[in-house]
């Protein structure tokens, strides 16, 4: 049976789907499987959904949508899994903007119940097999490897600044004359990270899509599979990779995991956490504290003004560095860091304030 879908969710971004598709009746509950749903409602809240183009779109009643199952277990999201059993009728769940499919078990109220959609099959290739997005995925790599440096960025929960300060620090780095790689390690498929990575000046980016996960959550050997994905990327031979590890510290996605691995931690040469608030800047020192690392810089939230920047420095004893409000002087620290006074970065007034720099607040200072 042929389907014309009217939206490729971007979760399914690898197998470069055809709007055309051949689908089976005979579904089969796993993760990853490509999953074509109409969507039965429209919704004025989180009602968008990532296009394999990295373009956003409406999801309007009626759509015919390609996707693919997975869990999501967002604090101020959905959280959801993959159903037990898939057949054709059933109803389930968009769970998140990258195309998510699977069956809601908890809401958040800032962005309502998720949209529900109806399973009309899975699609399938030329063989009959249904399609998988770990079909031609990079396979986990036990061991890592020779690997440049890392810089690695965490959060104390979603929505704590990751993105940003990955995407500050790539920028500063690439005017310097860097040049830089991006990496998401754990959290749920969306190419909207990586994309703004490579907006940021970004020559190469990777995520766990890569790998063929719609998430991180309940993933078995995640250090094997980011290992497989930082290998790539130090084989194109960039100055750093910056590292963001999605969701919280604490939570379902697996970084902590990651960031207890011998390897892993012996290729990061920075650690830098978002912190959303004071408590959860303390917090996440604990921890940190636990695994035997003492964090590098906060940024995020807890660092939006001097209240929070004071009791970082004063109290916690870390330097704390905005990255909307001092992108400069994070780079700056993270720069020293990674690499050592010797850096590659102009002093002010040189290409980089030309070219990015403006007077007052965000110009290159300190050199």
């Amino acid at each position: 049976m042929k389907v014309t879908v009217h939206k490729i969710a971007s979760v399914t971004a690898n197998l470069r789907l055809a709007k055309e598709l051949e689908i089976t009746r005979q579904c089969r509950a796993e993760a990853g499987n490509v999953v074509v749903v109409r969507a039965l409602e429209e919704k004025t809240v989180y009602n968008q959904l990532e296009l394999d183009t990295g373009r956003m779109a409406k999801i309007s009643k009626e759509d015919i949508i390609a996707a693919a199952l997975g869990r999501r277990r967002a604090l101020r999201g959905f959280v959801g899994d993959v159903p037990a059993q898939v057949r054709v009728g059933d109803k389930l769940h968009v769970l998140n903007l990258g195309g998510v499919i699977g069956l809601c078990s908890s809401e958040n109220k800032d962005v309502g119940r998720p949209l529900q959609v109806e399973v009309l099959g899975m699609a399938v290739n030329g063989n009959g097999k249904i399609l998988n997005i770990a079909q031609g995925a990079l396979a986990p790599r036990p061991t890592l490897g020779p690997c440049v440096p890392l810089i690695m960025v965490s959060g104390t929960c979603m929505n704590a600044g990751k993105t940003a300060a990955c995407c500050e620090i790539i920028q500063k780095f690439t005017s310097y004359g860097y040049s830089m790689a991006g990496v998401k390690l754990t959290g749920v498929a969306c190419l909207r990270d990586t994309l703004n990575m490579e907006d940021h000046g970004a020559r190469w980016t990777r995520s766990f899509l890569d790998c063929g996960l719609s998430s991180t959550v309940g993933v078995s050997g995640l250090p094997a599979i980011a290992k497989a994905l930082l290998a790539d990327l130090s084989a194109k031979d960039p100055d750093a990779i910056v590292v963001e590890l999605g969701d919280g510290i604490v939570g379902a996605y697996g970084p902590a995991e990651l960031l207890a691995d011998p390897e892993i931690r012996a290729a990061t040469k920075a650690h830098v956490i978002c912190a959303t608030d004071l408590v959860a800047a303390w917090g996440a020192v604990k921890i940190f504290d636990g695994l035997g690392i003492k964090p590098d810089v906060i940024a995020g939230p807890a660092t939006d003004n001097e209240v929070g920047v004071q009791y970082i420095e004063r109290d916690l004893g870390i330097p704390a560095r905005n990255a909307r409000v001092d992108p400069w002087r994070l780079a700056e620290l993270v720069e020293k860091v990674a690499f050592g006074e010797d850096s590659a970065a102009p002093p002010p007034g040189e290409a980089a304030a030309e070219s990015y720099g403006q007077p007052g607040q965000g110009e290159p200072v300190g050199r």
